[in-house]
């Protein structure tokens, strides 16, 4: 049984990096055939919560990762309506993470996805990362709780799921209803049925396997069990090889695509990632996963992303090629300060 997890982890992380390249072959952006973050931030823009002209498209990925966990979910007798775990401090947990994804420009599947194209800034995002999910999971340790989630109606757990491919459909049949790049990231994507399939395929799958890069270095530091880690490592040998016989491995710091060199600034945006996610209880992408599963706990982080992305670039707080902004820095040291606190505060307090 273990070895049988243990392939099935090696697999999907296999599928996970080739479909990656794949989608960027077929028109995603360069370096970003699957980024939670920046697709979260692309469906803000396309729902007019923020103006960036360049980021706006209801990208079919995200649906389709909802959708297939809800199906895995359903089809396996897996799917469990829960959730009342701190909503609010999820919530702005959820903001936090986007902010410093931003920072960085790129959630940890990205990361990967950068060091699979031969970006070394992402090794300092990496290094970053790390730091982040082991200070929080020094605050696991010594007893740090949301608190515990409670049982809900089916239709509430499904409700994300329901509104996500709503919104969907009503893209496809009133597309002027939403805005969409003619220019920057939002412009580039693969077609619509390709980025769903895609999407469907790899919710499922990461159901079945748990996939999260957040508890695979949780669970190596805490429990010294490489299962879960397994599953990105694949992810990165995989799409390194990919990229290699693509043609787009480009191995340096500089003229890298959607990315900038600043050791500081990557560095901090990932840890608060990072240590966001570790209280959180997993990756973005995690959240999206259980989301589809029916944890409306998930569901509530995902909308403090979404919201977290219209806060970046309605305030100048997201970063470009030309680096990290001013108010981008001041929100990154902003949201270790609370998140620290928050940590703080639901590890010592009496019950």
């Amino acid at each position: 049984m273990e070895k049988t997890q243990k392939l099935w982890m090696i697999f999907s992380g296999a599928l996970f990096g080739a479909f990656a390249v794949l989608l960027v072959r077929f028109g995603n952006p360069a370096n970003m055939g699957l980024c939670i973050a920046c697709f979260i931030r692309d469906i803000a823009g396309s729902m007019k919560l923020h103006q960036a002209g360049v980021v706006q498209y209801l990208r079919p990925e995200i649906v389709g990762l909802v959708l297939g966990a809800f199906i895995m979910a359903v089809a396996n007798k897996e799917y469990h309506a829960q959730g009342g775990s701190s909503p609010v401090t999820r919530f702005v947990l959820g903001i936090f993470v986007m902010i410093g994804a931003l920072m960085f420009l790129g959630c940890p599947l990205r990361m990967v996805l950068r060091l699979a194209g031969g970006d070394l800034n992402a090794v300092v995002g990496l290094l970053g990362f790390t730091a982040g999910i082991l200070l929080g999971v020094f605050f696991l340790q010594k007893g740090f709780s949301l608190k515990r989630t409670y049982q809900q109606s089916g239709f509430e757990g499904s409700m994300i799921t329901i509104v996500l491919v709503g919104l969907f459909v009503l893209s496809l049949v009133a597309p002027l209803l939403f805005a969409r790049s003619e220019t920057g990231p939002g412009s580039m994507a693969a077609p619509w049925l390709l980025a769903l399939g895609v999407g469907l395929i790899i919710g499922a799958v990461a159901h079945k396997t748990r996939l999260c890069m957040v508890g695979g270095i949780r669970d190596v530091v805490l429990f010294r069990d490489f299962h879960l880690l397994t599953g990105f490592l694949s992810i990165l040998v995989v799409a390194t090889l990919a990229n290699l016989l693509n043609g787009s491995f480009h191995l340096g710091w500089v003229n890298q695509p959607v990315a900038f060199q600043n050791f500081t600034w990557n560095f901090l945006g990932m840890a608060l990632v990072g240590f966001g996610s570790a209280l959180l209880g997993g990756c973005p992408l995690r959240q999206l996963i259980l989301a589809g599963a029916g944890n409306s706990d998930s569901a509530i982080t995902i909308l403090g992303l979404l919201v977290g992305a219209a806060i970046c670039h309605n305030f100048g707080l997201a970063s470009s090629l030309a680096g990290p902004t001013m108010a981008g820095k001041i929100a990154v040291g902003i949201g270790l300060i609370s998140t620290l606190i928050i940590a703080l505060v639901n590890t010592y307090r009496r019950p």
